[in-house]
């Protein structure tokens, strides 16, 4: 295929067909030249790269695996994207990390030796790019932060851009607040953890039964607004109205009992390994007022005052419980993986949806925060699709946020950045590319979803100038309250 201006459009069934045909280690488009290797480390990766190679690479981190999965190489996040990137001439990377679970310590190096063997095996590409989708999102900001030389821009996706830290201690507002008000006396573990699957058990069979009371329910949406969790679950459902609090809160069940509780009550225990001790605190968190900035405030004070509950009460309770502190050197370990700084040198283009329960879109705003107070803010543009679900962009969504990062390059300007601009060019590309793939494998014709938004703040941020507030340098972060410990 060949880019916006000279298309071949493909119709649904032969999208379909790509799908079950195309994987991301077996080419299937001629003129396409692989070289799969192994890494020092035991890290394998990936490249490959077309006849007609324009001179750009494309290096992609992929996501958070399961510890004890499967870690393949992957060079992209699907095969239709795939697809267009090799006919357009990009050259595509990537590895599969020396490990699993948290492993940017593994990423980042892992990803700077795939690039030297491309320069290696196929030889110096003009322009290189970063990107990727969730934790290769927070690996992909932090090869640009400590490879600035490396790359020319970066696309970060669906990433956990307010950096570890902070999501962490945010997945511990949640943990705290679930355990003290629906989980005493159960021996649920949020810190410390030392059996990862009979946790989430506990936790799972708590979170079941209080969904079936209306007082749990209200429960449930109060642990949620604690970290921004959004109330839309499914990609392609309508979003609940702003007052259908209780649809609201069904979802957020699904976002707990499927998607999330996993990683807080069961794979931060991998996390706690490698940091040889709990990265976490909330001593100094208020919850009244944590819940007063949550976009959740209103549903819950809803929900408590039909279940005939008493929100101060509860508010009371969390505030009063006795709180946990982090050990200093398995913080600093998750400072070094990673948490940022702003200092970014090089055209930025993120893309979330707005419905993300996993990793929430207010993880836009902390990495911009500290962009802009760093002085980098031309350089940052952040895209937003309208539908639920991380990660749940279609490849004509995908493409078009490439090809307006590439227009940044060789323009030197932004241009097209606003929602109906990605619109147009996300539907320019055709039946082939507007597509979802459902959990199930369904191929539904999904148009795009751009929208103009402007997500709240971070409920708890903390990048490299809180580090430095803590340790004792002045900056006025008007959130330090909330980062000590």
């Amino acid at each position: 295929m060949r880019r916006i201006s000279r298309r071949v459009v493909l119709f649904p069934v032969l999208a379909a067909m790509l799908l079950f045909s195309v994987t991301d280690s077996t080419p299937a488009q001629v003129g396409v030249t692989t070289l799969p290797g192994t890494l020092p480390d035991g890290a394998t990766y990936l490249i490959e790269v077309p006849a007609n190679w324009n001179g750009t690479l494309f290096l992609y981190s992929h996501g958070y695996v399961t510890p004890g999965s499967a870690n393949p190489a992957e060079d992209v996040g699907d095969p239709f994207t795939r697809f267009f990137m090799l006919s357009s001439g990009y050259a595509l990377a990537g590895s599969s990390y020396a490990t699993t679970g948290w492993a940017i310590q593994q990423a980042l190096p892992d990803q700077i030796a795939v690039l030297e063997q491309f320069k290696k095996m196929v030889g110096r590409p003009k322009r290189t790019i970063a990107w990727g989708h969730s934790l290769g999102g927070i690996i992909t900001a932090g090869l640009i932060q400590r490879n600035p030389e490396s790359f020319d821009a970066a696309l970060p996706m669906c990433g956990v851009l307010s950096g570890g830290v902070a999501t962490w201690n945010t997945a511990l507002d949640s943990e705290f607040a679930f355990k003290t008000l629906l989980a005493p006396g159960s021996g649920l573990q949020v810190v410390n953890i030392a059996n990862p699957i009979a946790n989430l058990d506990i936790a799972e069979v708590a979170l079941a039964e209080a969904q079936a009371t209306p007082e749990g329910q209200a429960r449930i949406a109060l642990v949620g607004a604690l970290a921004d969790l959004p109330g839309w679950f499914t990609p392609l459902s309508p979003e609940p109205v702003p007052t259908d609090f209780a649809g609201q809160e069904a979802n957020q069940f699904l976002w707990d009992s499927q998607v999330d509780f996993p990683f807080v009550f069961a794979f931060r225990a991998e996390l706690e390994a490698r940091a040889q001790g709990n990265v976490s605190w909330n001593t100094g968190v208020d919850y009244r007022r944590q819940l007063d900035r949550s976009i959740g405030r209103d549903q819950v004070r809803a929900l408590y005052q039909q279940a005939g509950l008493d929100l101060d009460a509860d508010l009371k309770t969390l505030n009063d419980t006795a709180r946990i502190s982090a050990d200093p050197e398995a913080v600093h370990y998750l400072e070094n993986n990673i948490i940022f700084d702003g200092r970014i040198h090089i055209p930025v283009l993120t893309l979330h949806t707005t419905g993300d329960g996993l990793v929430v879109v207010e993880n836009e705003s902390a990495y911009k925060q500290i962009v802009d107070e760093a002085g980098n803010g031309e350089l940052l543009r952040r895209t937003f699709v309208s539908r639920a679900g991380h990660c749940a962009f279609t490849p004509a969504e995908t493409i078009a946020a490439v090809e307006t990062l590439v227009a940044r390059l060789d323009t030197g300007r932004w241009k097209n950045v606003d929602a109906s601009d990605l619109n147009n060019a996300a539907t320019a590309l055709g039946p082939a590319f507007n597509l979802y793939v459902t959990t199930q494998g369904a191929v539904v014709p999904t148009p795009p979803a751009y929208i103009e938004f402007e997500p709240r703040p971070y409920l708890r941020p903390f990048d490299q100038l809180t580090a430095d507030c803590r340790s004792g340098f002045f900056c006025g972060n008007p959130f330090l309250e909330f980062n000590q410990h």
